[in-house]
């Protein structure tokens, strides 16, 4: 889709916040009540609702009828991309900040994403994944899209560091970036930050993640919901790599080449030796979950999280490089 940003005036909000939903009842007042309570004062928020059937839109009207500075949209769409590409056309402040319903943020988000805009002149910024969880099935979740094993050396999910980096969490944007990168990919159900954030850098744009910006995110607390995320995620990966081939890293291949593994185990019945990377995979499976020092019914999914994660990714990747050639 093609960006189309139209000037505005100078009596405009200083920054403008979009939020996508749907379903999220229990979560959407704690963003709303985060948003606001925090700095800077003039702002404004675009809510971008999926067709909810719970009361996050009741609760969403509330909240508008009170405010002027909070508008809800409809997204008959329903994915994301969609959502993000209509509240950017309607925004009207310099600066743009995404939301996730599924997060919280420090008090001083917002002022700490100004900051790293204002020290490094980046146009696209971001804070690391910091993780929270309500129940044991979170907890071993969270820990474990936080480590190596997991997900290899993503530098989302690297607290300390702060620098130029290939994509952020969420992102913030320069809106005037948008008339050169066009808009997200609506083709793509997921992974479209990180398609438009590898494009924007291809095209020279930068983007930077600053440890000072903190976001902590809930992440699923099902193994089906884990296996249809990593697996979503898997799937549009392929299309996302085809369009920007600077994004590929050896950590997109990796758990495909596990999986494609996976399927070849009948050869063990011949060949013994074959079984040889599964006990190594299960022994470093053990050796993370041991390390995480958790209680028991944490560690114990945990063990299981880890291939939930990779095979559930390979899977959706094999299956993605399918639909490309």
């Amino acid at each position: 889709m093609q960006a189309k940003i139209i000037p505005f005036g100078l009596s405009t909000p200083y920054i403008t916040v979009i939020c996508p939903v749907y379903n999220e009842e229990k979560h959407i007042e704690r963003v709303l009540e985060f948003y606001t309570r925090s700095q800077p004062e003039n702002k404004e928020l675009i809510v971008i609702d999926g067709g909810s059937t719970d009361k996050t839109l009741s609760i969403l009207k509330i909240w508008a009828n009170k405010r002027t500075d909070i508008m809800v949209l409809n997204n008959s769409k329903r994915f994301v991309s969609f959502a993000l590409n209509d509240a950017i056309i309607k925004a009207r402040s310099e600066i743009i900040v995404r939301l996730d319903a599924h997060s919280d943020y420090a008090d001083d988000y917002f002022e700490t994403i100004l900051d790293a805009f204002e020290r490094t002149n980046a146009d696209i910024v971001g804070g690391p994944v910091r993780t929270a969880y309500v129940g044991s099935m979170q907890e071993a979740v969270a820990y474990a899209i936080c480590t190596y094993f997991a997900i290899g050396d993503s530098r989302v999910h690297q607290l300390g560091y702060e620098g130029y980096t290939d994509s952020v969490t969420f992102g913030s944007w320069k809106r005037e970036m948008f008339n050169t990168t066009g808009f997200f990919d609506e083709s793509l159900k997921r992974n479209q930050d990180d398609e438009f954030h590898y494009r924007a850098k291809s095209l020279g744009f930068s983007i930077y993640q600053s440890p000072y910006i903190k976001l902590f995110y809930y992440p699923r607390n099902t193994f089906k919901a884990l296996f249809r995320q990593y697996f979503e995620y898997g799937l549009y990966k392929p299309m996302v790599l085809k369009k920007v081939n600077s994004g590929m890293q050896w950590r997109h291949l990796i758990p495909a080449l596990f999986t494609v593994y996976l399927f070849s185990l009948f050869l063990a019945f011949k060949y013994t030796f074959w079984l040889l990377p599964l006990i190594t995979y299960f022994a470093i499976d053990l050796v993370y979950t041991l390390k995480s020092q958790k209680n028991i019914p944490a560690m114990w999914k945990l063990f299981f999280v880890y291939p939930t994660i990779h095979v559930a990714y390979g899977l959706g990747f094999i299956l993605g490089v399918k639909k490309i050639i």
